[in-house]
């Protein structure tokens, strides 16, 4: 079956496509911009990709086209798509039928993780953890995570691992993608106002949440943290299923910080202590993400112990406060931060382990954060920064200039060689953004090392 998908180098749709692939699947896709990680996992999976969105689907004749939420009315190959008799789906529903809760095979166990933050970091991790206990799960995540070469596979049981996106479906679909999923095992990390380009305030966010909880079963788990009132508020409309909580200082699950930079930590349940965690991650917002992981292997039935010693080789997610190099003692990280609360526990965490100082290049990308909702909120989410670079692309309806703190940028090449000018050695360099910024880590790795030999 020849399937296409448009918007493919999103990283739901192109974790999908990969899938599909795997599936024996003839698979090609379109997208206006490609740039890694996921151009690199399509090419290796022999996906054929078509550049932009200005051309008639039909002319690939697919027995299926599957949609993505980036696509919107008004687009040439959309208007094609509706003038033509091609069938069409959006990527969840086609999910939920061919794979989840297919009748060609047994329905998965399907074990969820949603929130506003660390759904990718969060599920990478479980999906880590059923793999070092041998069940060699599925997964779907937003990201490539460290312990494996791609975003999604199939694997060899019924346990599937998906990052559950309360974003809307397709343009014919409202509803959250999650709400396909089915999930027996669901973890809500956390639950802020996000999407303002889709959601009109908290309370339409939490009434997706509470269709979601909705189709949990009896014998399932839902899994959250016990000091969130907006998920504690989604429950209260009606639950159905067992749950337990975690926090630092309440809940079922707790931990302890055993290292300033959060590196180390303990954790214990219902009152017991399970052990220790040492790895390569930094920051509470992390210790918050390895109790959600292990609290839901626990439901599949691997120890909480076994659980902690796996997380001691977890090795994180691309784009997740990732190391991409060090020049003249200059270390350059890359991380996918782009909300208020996100950006503000990722320079926290890595605070700590700066031996100079932190500086922070903030692209303020999202939907949400291009129209400037939250902004009030971004002077106080880089505290921990020592410096502060934006950069204001052409899309922003508004200037961090007006937030008079830090200086602001709307040329990337003028605010390279400024990075480059004020960077010492000992300094830690984090970009933030949830596109490709320009190619700026490269760039800057480039211009830091001509520097360095200048």
């Amino acid at each position: 079956m020849h399937l296409h998908f448009l918007g493919i180098c999103g990283t739901f749709m192109g974790s999908l496509a990969i899938l599909a692939r795997e599936m024996g699947h003839e698979v090609s896709g379109s997208d206006r911009q490609v740039y890694p990680p996921m151009s690199d996992q399509l090419a290796a999976a022999g996906i054929e990709l078509h550049q932009g969105f200005d051309y008639d689907p039909a002319t690939f004749s697919p027995d299926l086209v599957i949609v993505g939420n980036v696509m919107r009315r008004g687009l040439p190959c959309v208007e094609a798509l509706l003038n033509s008799a091609l069938p069409y789906t959006s990527g969840p529903e086609w999910l939920h039928t061919a794979l989840l809760r297919g009748q060609e095979q047994e329905a998965r166990w399907v074990l969820a993780v949603a929130g506003t933050h660390g759904k990718t970091t969060t599920a990478s991790m479980l999906a880590w953890i059923l793999e070092a206990a041998g069940l060699n799960p599925g997964f779907l995540i937003g990201g490539v995570p460290g312990n494996f070469p791609v975003s999604a596979r199939l694997g060899g049981s019924s346990f599937f691992v998906i990052e559950a996106d309360e974003y809307d479906t397709a343009f014919f679909d409202k509803r959250s993608k999650f709400v396909h999923y089915s999930p027996r095992t669901l973890v809500m990390n956390n639950l802020e106002f996000d999407h303002a380009d889709i959601f009109a305030d908290l309370a339409a966010i939490q009434t997706q949440f509470h269709h979601l909880v909705r189709l949990l079963p009896e014998q399932g788990q839902i899994i959250y943290p016990a000091a969130s009132q907006a998920l504690t508020e989604v429950l209260d409309r009606g639950c159905w299923t067992p749950t337990q909580t975690l926090g630092l200082q309440t809940g079922d699950w707790q931990a302890q910080k055993l290292s300033e930079d959060a590196s180390h930590f303990s954790v214990s349940y219902q009152g017991q202590i399970l052990g220790e965690v040492q790895w390569s991650l930094s920051g509470e917002h992390n210790i918050h993400n390895a109790l959600a992981a292990v609290a839901a292997a626990r439901h599949v039935g691997i120890l909480p112990e076994q659980a902690l010693e796996s997380l001691a080789d977890f090795q994180g997610v691309k784009r997740r406060m990732e190391k991409l190099g060090e020049v003249k003692g200059i270390q350059l990280f890359d991380d996918f931060a782009h909300h208020p609360t996100a950006i503000a526990t990722s320079l926290e965490g890595m605070k700590p382990r700066c031996q100079g100082r932190l500086l922070a290049v903030i692209e303020p990308r999202s939907n949400t954060m291009q129209l400037g909702t939250l902004r009030s909120r971004l002077a106080d989410s880089v505290a921990a920064a020592d410096q502060v670079f934006w950069y204001q692309n052409e899309q922003m309806s508004w200037s961090p200039a007006d937030l008079e703190i830090g200086k602001n940028f709307t040329d990337l090449a003028e605010l390279k060689a400024a990075l480059v000018r004020e960077a010492q050695p000992g300094d830690c360099l984090v970009l933030m953004s949830n596109g490709s910024f320009g190619g700026l880590h490269q760039q800057l790795l480039a211009a830091l090392d001509e520097e360095g030999q200048a």
